[in-house]
């Protein structure tokens, strides 16, 4: 089995600010702005606010605009409003970062751990704000095994995902993956799902910039692709800042520590 360990969502550079970990501990990852897509960050709800409304009240100044549309990718999320018949949890990728994929052979059974940049959040004065105090953080807020993959040719059932719209499907190098019915190392748990916050899921190591990460022992003994030894420095790990996806070919190692993630789910 290979983890991977996938980044996503809003970051400074692509949404101009981190998603929020809501008062009640959901991990609701901003998908990327993105243009000759179909669906809008208005479109899109949580709650019974849209992601539009959401990004707004924490952000007085936010780079996404009404009109915005979004790359809504991993599509993990069950969201009502879509109306989509028989939704399935899927992911795609394409071009360079699908040929890293392909070059460290990822496939049927393998497992994406998707992480990003993430802030606190409370209600104040009824309103969603950041925490002041907290800091901006790398976490770990949804996973996905691996149980079917769909190349260039996509079946009806998931043609409202993202990948087999004509600006990728124009691609030779293009891909989505479908998640299993069930995870294969943990009993009766869904082969994707999101993560509620606990700090088992931060990557970042306290009091650190958030590319520094605290990772278990275990990690110094596995292959991690874009990373060599030396990103083991002193007292923390720092992950590249190149590289939509680090790929650790023996991960079958990390099923304990997965397991111990995968226990908050909501």
């Amino acid at each position: 089995m290979k983890v991977v360990l996938s980044r996503k969502g809003f970051d400074n550079q692509y949404g101009g600010q981190p998603s929020p970990i809501m008062p009640d501990g959901t991990l609701l990852s901003f998908p990327i702005p993105a243009k000759n897509e179909k669906v809008k960050f208005s479109d899109i709800y949580y709650d019974g606010k849209s992601y539009l409304d959401i990004i707004k009240e924490l952000n007085k100044s936010p780079q996404i605009k009404d009109d915005y549309a979004c790359h809504l990718d991993p599509d993990i999320r069950f969201i009502n409003e879509r109306n989509i018949k028989n939704w399935r949890p899927l992911f795609g990728q394409a071009s360079s970062a699908l040929g890293h994929l392909d070059k460290q052979e990822v496939g049927i059974g393998d497992v994406f751990l998707f992480f990003g940049s993430f802030r606190k959040t409370e209600i104040h004065n009824n309103k969603l704000q950041y925490i002041k105090t907290d800091q901006e953080v790398h976490l770990i807020y949804a996973f996905l095994q691996v149980g079917k993959i769909y190349r260039n040719t996509f079946p009806d059932c998931i043609l409202y995902h993202s990948h087999t719209a004509e600006n990728f499907n124009n691609n030779t190098n293009n891909a989505i993956f479908e998640s299993a019915e069930r995870l294969s190392f943990i009993n009766g748990v869904k082969g994707a799902d999101n993560l509620k916050f606990h700090k088992k899921l931060v990557l970042t190591k306290s009091g650190y910039s958030k590319s520094k990460w605290e990772l278990p022992d275990i990690f110094k003994d596995l292959n991690i692709s874009y990373h060599t030894e030396k990103s083991f420095k002193g007292d923390y790990f720092q992950s590249a800042a190149k590289g939509q996806e680090f790929v650790i070919s023996d991960g079958d190692k990390l099923i304990p520590w997965m397991t111990e993630m995968i226990k908050y789910i909501p």
